[in-house]
């Protein structure tokens, strides 16, 4: 039978309008016109001049033939040209490709070349390890520097700079909104566990709906005051330059994240609201009491990556700051899945209490499935908070795909679910909880470390014939790289030199923190236990 609600309801422009984050930038200039939306040191700018500069940044690049189909680099840190570019870019039409300022010269440069970047907006500070990239980049490259007040030194490398590039904008230009809200906004690399990066490319849906995510979960409100001590470039902040934007907040940059400079920041502009990793977590908690007065109560604070330990939790709410531990991937925008939290849990003792908040959670407001699973038949495991499978993710929020990677993408996307690679229970109500990382990927101070890139490095040198890295527990960083090594027949080598000869190959976070030399644990087969390395790693 003919469906009747099928005749003569048709989509047009009047009832549909494909959902795009960067709507929101337009709503708050309009509404509140006048509203700080950044502040940098002395440095403050309303939403109106913000839309202005975002409008004149996509009119610049349209003028140079920049648009659909073309991927702009930023290598920025937390400063207002890189809140801007989360706007100007992705209005000309063109893909947002943030860099992790801890990488390399060889990793930048692989990023450049399989990403096809034809602008980069850099800042000086990245001025030498950018012009080492560049001499591998195999296509034009339009370098734009960033001139930030708030850095000395550094040189400039570009043909122009961020503000010349402004001027040639025209203000008054709207920008592109996108015909199909599955349309590429942004491009972000993940290590994962191979040697080279792969692409994750986000969509305006997603990105749209993981930004009002953000505002559910964490109960944003109009107009808080966020401190960016997340980078900007993590999955282009975990979504909060947009989400920002829909509730007409502030935004309060910073450049590098110091104890000091982020307790007076908080307390200087009254910050409500900041994400981070643990280990940034355990820097306030070990801060020197002086620097600890007068912290306004009740900022929240979002972490993920691995829980913080209960003790650094427990200090964190003597300081007065309440925690939302969430969970996520790069694949899946950040955060997907938040521990959200029950009132009459605050009557558990700490240790339960922390226990709670300890897990992952569930999914958020705008994904659409969540379950641990077997990997192979996709049956879910009992609600038992013991029985592992893999966690599983299927929704809007989930990435378009691995930039040019279509066998990467089959793979992770096997039987309608995006495959984590992340093992872990599900508790009787529901929640999440990982136990261990399928892939064996080491989550360092928020960052992912790749084993087998590191593994590659150590096999470099010529006194190491086999080489094994797992994770290791730290207080601070939350995981670091453990090293197992079996040196050749008759050859020396210290900790020390391996350490070093590995920074001086590869970004100093990825190189191993700790070298443990001895015959590595083998199955009959000739494949080595890591699970046996990673409990030898937590005795250490």
């Amino acid at each position: 039978m003919d469906n009747p609600y099928q005749y003569h309801l048709d989509r047009n422009p009047a009832n549909y309008t494909p959902l795009s984050p960067l709507t929101f930038l337009e709503r708050s200039a309009s509404v509140y016109p006048e509203h700080l939306a950044l502040i940098h040191g002395e440095f403050r700018q309303s939403w109106r001049d913000t839309r202005t500069r975002c409008r004149r940044l996509a009119s610049a690049l349209r003028r140079r033939n920049i648009g659909p189909g073309d991927t702009v680099a930023a290598m920025l840190p937390n400063i207002p040209a890189m809140f801007e570019a989360h706007y100007g870019v992705p209005m000309s039409g063109a893909v947002l490709n943030a860099l992790n300022i801890r990488l390399d010269a060889a990793t930048i440069a692989f990023i450049l070349n399989h990403g096809e970047a034809k602008v980069l907006l850099t800042d000086r500070e990245f001025s030498g390890v950018i012009r080492e990239a560049l001499k591998d980049v195999d296509h034009p490259v339009l370098v734009v520097d960033v001139d930030d007040p708030l850095f000395e030194g550094g040189e400039r490398i570009g043909e122009l700079d961020y503000e010349a590039l402004l001027a040639e904008g025209d203000p008054e230009e709207s920008g592109v909104l996108p015909d199909d809200e599955w349309a590429a906004i942004s491009l972000n690399y993940t290590s994962g566990t191979t040697g080279n990066p792969k692409g994750v490319v986000y969509h305006h849906r997603g990105a749209y709906l993981n930004a009002m995510s953000n505002v559910l979960a964490w109960d944003l409100g109009h107009h808080p005051v966020y401190l960016w001590t997340l980078p900007m470039f993590h999955c282009n902040g975990w979504c909060f330059p947009w989400t920002l934007a829909a509730v007409a907040g502030t935004s309060v940059c910073l450049r590098q994240v110091r104890a000091d400079a982020v307790l007076d920041a908080i307390r200087e502009h009254r910050v409500s609201h900041f994400c981070g990793a643990p280990i940034v977590l355990n820097l306030l908690v070990n801060a020197p009491d002086e620097l600890k007065h007068d912290l306004p109560r009740g900022v929240k604070v979002m972490t993920a990556a691995s829980a913080p330990p209960p003790s650094v939790l427990a200090a964190m709410e003597t300081m007065g700051f309440a925690i939302t531990h969430v969970y996520g991937l790069t694949e899946t925008y950040g955060p997907a899945v938040t521990c959200a939290w029950h009132p009459e849990w605050n009557d558990l003792p700490d240790t339960e209490r922390a226990a709670k908040k300890a897990r992952q959670g569930v999914r958020y407001h705008m994904l659409e499935e969540l379950m641990v699973a077997d990997p192979e038949t996709l049956q879910p495991v009992p609600r038992d908070g013991q029985t592992m499978g893999e966690i599983l993710f299927r929704g809007n929020i989930v990435m378009k795909g691995y930039f040019k990677n279509p066998n990467a993408s089959s793979a992770t996307f096997q039987g309608g679910w995006f495959h984590s690679g992340d093992l872990g229970v599900c508790h009787p109500d529901g929640y999440v909880e990982i136990r261990d990382r399928a892939k064996d990927v080491i989550i360092s101070g928020g960052e992912n470390i790749s084993t087998i890139e590191v593994e590659g490095v150590l096999y470099q040198h010529p006194a190491v014939l086999e080489a094994a890295v797992v994770a290791r527990p730290d207080e601070q960083w939350g995981e670091t790289p453990c090293a197992f090594v079996t040196l050749k027949d008759n050859a020396a080598v210290s900790a020390e030199a391996l350490i070093a000869f590995c920074r001086e190959r590869m970004a100093r976070y990825k190189a191993p923190k700790t070298v443990v030399f001895g015959p590595l644990p083998k199955t009959s087969t000739g494949k080595v236990q890591k699970f046996v390395l990673r409990e030898q790693a937590r005795d250490l």
